[in-house]
């Protein structure tokens, strides 16, 4: 079982304060293994074994439960008099209901409340009012390249390693595959084919599967560019298919919400405001894309760049992509009241596109950290306070 240290850290923060802890994240991303490791670490810190009550709702055993009055009334049955109980509800969303459940053993003095959920929807409208201000959300994606390389016991050629990081998919299961190639297509053939019919299809009653395949390829196929809904619709007519701007808008939110695709809105760093338009998508796993796309041409650099945005989310910053007079920046990262910028190139070997990828970071006039990253394996440098990192031993600190 590989550790996912970082997020068992956060729920730990917040055990046995006053908040649901919600974990959220595309479906096979390691949540109910952190429910399982956060199970253990109760367990190893004095909780006795009937303070704890799993439920993982993608199981028939539980179908009997998916009624939300019957799931409380079981719920309450079993809780421990006078003690803290643990409830850990994996998968809520098959509850129905589900929402009026929590609210109930929200209020219970000796109940500390987990769930999880595969979509975004679980978390809109009348669970997100219920709640408001009683919850933390912690949104979870697949294996970071620093819990990747903690699976296999040679680490010592990292760019190995990362080829098959993005190649074989960054999916927990995957690590247990030994990169047998058919296996993993069949992992991730069960993994696509899920999100697309259950969190997408069914839930936004959408009947033209074809036209959404078209666009998910074309998104997976354009990763880190910038991209608008009419963009996509004359694509897509351009080939004989003809769809709305509204339509596309709407397939977009299905994907981002089903956590398939990230979407990075835009920052006007001179203006300091946030623009409404030209954002970028990314995906949650380099590995779909190989999986739907094949091996055709891929732009490595928007690969790392795909790789670094989700470092940085996993690192609890808010990011956007960067706009500075006619330039931009890869990334503006937010945290805490803190900026820091990132440009992100495979290669600056080349004093022309040093200079390029250098140009937008020297135009920020503040004084918050610049970086740079590129897949360059070279004693770090710093260019006039823009510091150049290699991005396989950023992606491990």
């Amino acid at each position: 079982m590989i550790k996912r240290d970082e997020y068992l850290q956060r729920l730990i923060g917040f055990k046995d304060k006053q908040l649901i802890k919600v974990i959220t994240g595309i479906r096979r991303c390691g949540k109910s293994t952190l429910l399982k490791i956060f199970q253990d670490y109760l367990l190893q810190n004095g909780t006795e074994e009937n303070q704890i009550i799993t439920i993982n709702f993608e199981n028939p055993d539980f179908d009997e439960l998916k009624d939300y009055k019957t799931l409380y009334n079981y719920l309450k049955s079993k809780l421990v008099p006078d003690k803290k109980n643990y409830i850990l509800l994996d998968e809520i969303q098959n509850v129905t209901d589900y929402q009026k459940a929590i609210d109930g053993l929200y209020i219970l003095d000796n109940v500390d409340l987990y769930i999880t959920g595969s979509n975004a929807y679980f978390m809109s409208g009348e669970l997100a009012t219920l709640l408001s201000g009683r919850y933390v959300e912690i949104q979870m994606l697949p294996l970071s390249f620093k819990e990747y390389v903690s699976a296999f016991p040679d680490k010592n050629d990292l760019p190995s390693l990362y080829r098959q990081y993005i190649e074989n998919s960054s999916f927990p299961y995957v690590t247990a595959l030994n990169g047998d190639k058919e296996q993993i297509k069949l992992y991730l053939s069960g993994i696509y084919n899920t999100v697309i019919l259950k969190d997408v299809i069914s839930r936004k009653n959408i009947f033209d599967v074809s036209v959404l395949e078209s666009i998910v390829k074309f998104m997976f196929d354009n990763i880190g560019n910038i991209t608008t809904p009419k963009k996509i619709s004359d694509t897509m007519t351009s080939k004989g298919r003809k769809i709305s701007n509204h339509t596309v808008e709407n397939y977009l939110s299905a994907l981002t919400e089903s956590f398939i695709l990230y979407k990075a809105g835009r920052y006007d760093i001179k203006g300091k405001q946030y623009l409404e338009t030209q954002e970028k998508y990314y995906l949650v796993d380099i590995g779909l894309r190989y999986f739907l796309l094949g091996a055709k041409y891929v732009d490595m650099g928007h690969v790392l760049e795909n790789i670094v945005y989700l470092e940085l989310v996993r690192r609890g910053f808010k990011v956007f992509i960067g706009k500075i007079n006619s330039s931009e920046v890869d990334f503006v990262a937010e945290k805490n009241g803190e900026t820091v910028y990132y440009q992100v190139s495979q290669t600056v070997m080349d004093k022309s596109t040093l200079d390029r990828e250098l140009a937008p970071l020297k135009n920020i006039k503040d004084h918050y950290p610049k970086y740079l990253i590129t897949m360059d394996n070279i004693p770090d440098v710093s260019h006039n306070g823009i510091k150049q990192l290699y991005a396989l031993d950023w992606l491990l600190m």
